[in-house]
């Protein structure tokens, strides 16, 4: 039994990642699955509208159970809306657990970190094992809303944070460095912890010529693509692309092509505007049909995260760039997973943390040399191997075995 607002049909990273495990869970291993899930707060599929006076409905998808739990689904990037969904959710989330079957694993993820709280409750009262899956660690993830001055709810959220690892039957973490946050911050003891790394897959996501549909339609065929993917976000930090475009405004091939939604999408599209920034291209979310062909059409992409965030957020769209087979730059701590992958695998360029002249200098040194990008895209193709979904499924089939052991 998992516990987690986004799911399918959700556009978020971890709802995709959650709907994928639990799929293959039920498909690959016979694993009897219930999803307490909460409604999208963006998404391709529309779902049947709910009403807080019916707060749970019960629908299947491909073998699992989904509880789905009413919330509100309001603006996320700003701190009312959070709690609004935070809150709501949760509520709900309680009535649902009453309603679901017996479990021998109850799994609490992260979002909202509060959701923990009735994971815990049903696996004490079902007397189930309690697993925590860390896709980010709180209060820290926090701190990235505008206006978010509240010591009060930082600290509720760390005593929470701090309660989940300590009840735990086992934790996941995303990463070594994730896993010495969770140790050195949170007190949880390290031989509870077993690191699984998100994923994407390889069988899916596959290495696409550049000159395909995506590319004509857009331009961009004959173009050089330093491309992010996915959440234009708080997390990362996505005002450096404007200034990296200004940093190569010189080199009239480069374009930056900004694909995806988020809460940053609007001030960045209007500072553009702004500075005249004509080598900037923003393009809509890319559903999974055309992930190959987008993805194909980028040259390099752009991984960042804003400083202090190394082992707090892990962002999945590397994985997605790895099986692509493309190179990239990670403008990220040293310690942060993704400049992990990239030394190990020597498949990116990694700089540190807001370094736009570091960006703009690996794209110029990408850009002149092909032979060195081909390299690059090899070893990314063969790292997105080892953190391939398959592999990863079996991980959890693995750690769910041993801790009902």
């Amino acid at each position: 039994m998992f516990y987690n607002r986004s799911y399918y049909p959700d556009f978020g990273a971890t709802g995709q990642l959650l709907t994928e495990l639990c799929e293959d869970l039920v498909a690959r291993f016979g694993f009897e699955v219930t999803v307490i899930a909460g409604l999208p707060l963006a998404s391709e599929t529309a779902l049947p509208p709910m009403r807080w006076f019916a707060p749970v409905r019960r629908e299947t998808r491909n073998g699992v159970t989904i509880l789905r739990a009413w919330g509100t689904a309001l603006p996320n990037q700003r701190l009312t809306g959070r709690i609004a969904n935070y809150i709501s959710y949760f509520s709900s989330s309680i009535l649902a657990s009453f309603r679901t079957g017996g479990a021998d694993i109850v799994v609490s993820l992260t979002d909202p970190p509060i959701v923990a709280l009735p994971a815990m409750a049903n696996a004490s009262m079902r007397r189930a094992r309690f697993v925590f899956l860390c896709q980010d660690v709180f209060p820290e993830v926090v701190r990235l809303l505008e206006g978010f001055q509240n010591r009060r709810i930082e600290a509720v959220l760390g005593a929470i944070s701090r309660l989940t690892v300590r009840r735990a039957d086992a934790i996941i973490a995303l990463g070594e460095t994730m896993k010495r946050r969770l140790v050195e911050g949170k007190g949880a003891t390290p031989a509870k912890i077993r690191i699984i790394h998100n994923w994407s897959d390889a069988a899916a996501i596959v290495p696409g010529p550049k000159d395909n549909p995506f590319s004509r339609a857009h331009g961009l065929a004959d173009k050089f693509v330093v491309m992010h993917s996915g959440n234009v976000g708080m997390s990362q930090d996505v005002d450096a692309l404007l200034d990296v475009a200004e940093r190569v405004r010189d080199l009239p091939d480069v374009v930056i092509a900004i694909v995806g939604e988020g809460s940053r999408k609007q001030h960045l599209q209007q500072e553009a505007a702004r500075r005249q920034l004509s080598n900037v291209l923003f393009l809509p979310y890319q559903p999974k049909a055309g992930l190959i062909d987008s993805f194909a059409a980028a040259d390099m992409f752009i991984v960042s995260l804003k400083r202090g965030l190394a082992g707090y957020i892990v962002p999945s769209k590397l994985y997605g760039i790895l099986v692509a087979g493309r190179p990239f730059v990670a403008a990220i701590e040293a310690d942060s997973e993704a400049a992990q992958i990239a030394r190990d695998h020597d498949c990116g360029i990694v700089v540190g943390p807001g370094d736009r002249d570091g960006i703009a200098a690996a794209v110029r040194q990408l850009r002149a040399d092909p032979e060195r990008r081909r390299v690059l895209a090899a070893h990314a193709r063969e790292a997105g191997l080892v953190y391939d979904r398959r592999r990863a499924v079996e991980a959890y089939r693995d750690l769910f075995v041993t801790v009902t052991s």
